[in-house]
């Protein structure tokens, strides 16, 4: 921006300062021509009265040396003889004694002025005043010298009056963009000294106050995600008093380890929710260098925990799972997550009994997690990802978190129909750089 500014008070100030320097040169030009020619001619109208009294050569030769030198101003005689050095061309001589008009010539060394003098007895005498050419143009240089001095000078100081206005807008404008690129960064405590033009500083304090705003807006939000999960203790006891009456069988043995890992996810959001927004902040700029797990792994783990109420519901599935390494910088448990929101969705939107497929594939540097159905599929799959939107009768966040770890872990998530005929919902992770095992 600076430089465009400066560039334009350059144009504009080099367009006015040449709009009124150019003609002020030719008038400096025409006044110094001016000034000498007119001098020029009242030495010759002096001499007409001392030619009107005599025309002895001593006499007329006496006064051109009291009026000039004998280079600038010369008489041709009424009988043809020459006081001085004549410039002008004879015809010219001539013209002025027959016409008897004034005449104004331009010499190759300069400039004559031509003035008759009629006598008695018809006779005619002819005054040449002569300028050499040095004359008609002295002091037009050192004038012309001048004013382009100053306007350079005006052109300069333009443009350094620009490149100062312009430093001020890029500097308060670089500073707006570098506070807009942190908090969009997850920097939730940058802010703004407002400066610059009023706009920009208006804009300034208009950034601070919708930094504020987010923050307040965020610790809310986290109060309200934490207060919620606290509530769910609640149903969470009951189903620790329930597994409790149905005594040590399998059944209760599963709602005690499903209880037992419900209540942990609410203790790591409640944790996470109360954890003062700088410290989250710090915690999820750590998120990449999570401990590496195995994708393979724990869709393995997870499957094994589905099983038992696909069994029940008599959902036949299969599973395909590669046995090269699938790292990924990212945490186990939300992987888990991960995998039992995917899998989850199959059994709430589609009918007992359908069947589905889980596939863990590992390509040159991404590791593929996909989940086929049988189901009815997904009728809208850009809503189905849109956050807090239902497509189903669900919350409308499975999905969506499913997204958001894929994006965190370098990946994609992208919903398609499966050759099942139902929906497939398939996950990438970038692989994680661990050596030599990451190279197999």
């Amino acid at each position: 921006m600076r430089r465009a500014l400066a560039g334009i008070a350059l144009a504009v100030t080099s367009m006015v300062a040449l709009s009124f320097l150019i003609p002020l040169a030719l008038l400096v030009r025409e006044q110094a021509r001016d000034r000498v020619t007119t001098a020029a001619e009242q030495r010759a109208a002096a001499l007409s009265p001392v030619l009107a009294l005599t025309t002895r050569r001593a006499d007329v030769q006496q006064a051109v040396a009291e009026l000039g030198s004998m280079d600038q101003l010369a008489v041709r005689l009424p009988d043809g003889g020459l006081v001085g050095s004549p410039h002008a061309p004879d015809e010219a001589l001539d013209r002025a004694v027959r016409g008897r008009e004034t005449l104004a010539v331009d010499t190759p060394d300069g400039w004559a002025y031509l003035q008759p003098v009629v006598l008695r007895g018809e006779r005619v005498a002819v005054v040449e005043a002569y300028v050499p050419a040095a004359d008609l143009t002295r002091g037009v240089a050192a004038s012309w010298g001048v004013m382009a001095l100053l306007a350079v000078g005006l052109v300069g100081g333009s443009v350094l009056v620009a490149d100062r206005l312009g430093a001020r807008v890029v500097r308060s404008s670089r500073s707006l963009k570098r506070a807009s690129l942190a908090l969009g960064s997850g920097d939730l405590g940058v802010r703004v000294a407002p400066d610059g033009p009023p706009e920009l500083q208006e804009a300034g304090a208009a950034f601070n106050t919708m930094a504020d705003r987010v923050v307040d807006l965020l610790a809310v939000e986290r109060e309200l995600v934490a207060d919620l999960s606290h509530r769910l203790r609640t149903p969470l006891t009951a189903l620790y008093l329930e597994a409790d009456r149905m005594g040590a069988t399998p059944s209760a043995r599963r709602v005690t380890e499903a209880a037992g890992q419900l209540e942990r996810e609410l203790d790591s959001i409640i944790a996470a929710a109360r954890t003062p927004l700088a410290s989250a902040q710090l915690a999820g700029a750590g998120a990449g260098t999570a401990k590496p797990c195995d994708v393979a792994e724990v869709v393995a783990m997870r499957l094994d925990f589905w099983s038992v109420l696909a069994t029940q519901q008599e959902r036949p599935f299969e599973r395909s799972l590669t046995p090269r390494p699938t790292p990924v910088a990212f945490p186990e448990d939300d992987l888990a997550a991960v995998v039992d929101a995917l899998i989850g969705n199959v059994f709430r939107h589609t009918p007992q009994g359908t069947r589905f497929l889980v596939r863990v594939e590992r390509r040159e540097r991404h590791v593929h997690l996909t989940v086929d159905d049988a189901g009815p599929g997904v009728a809208d799959p850009g809503a189905a990802l849109t956050r807090g939107v239902s497509v189903g009768g669900s919350t409308g966040l499975g999905l969506d978190i499913v997204a958001r770890a894929a994006r965190t872990a370098d990946g994609e998530l992208v919903i398609t129909r499966a050759p099942l005929g139902g929906a497939r919902v398939a996950v990438s992770f970038a692989l994680a750089d661990t050596g030599g095992a990451a190279q197999r």
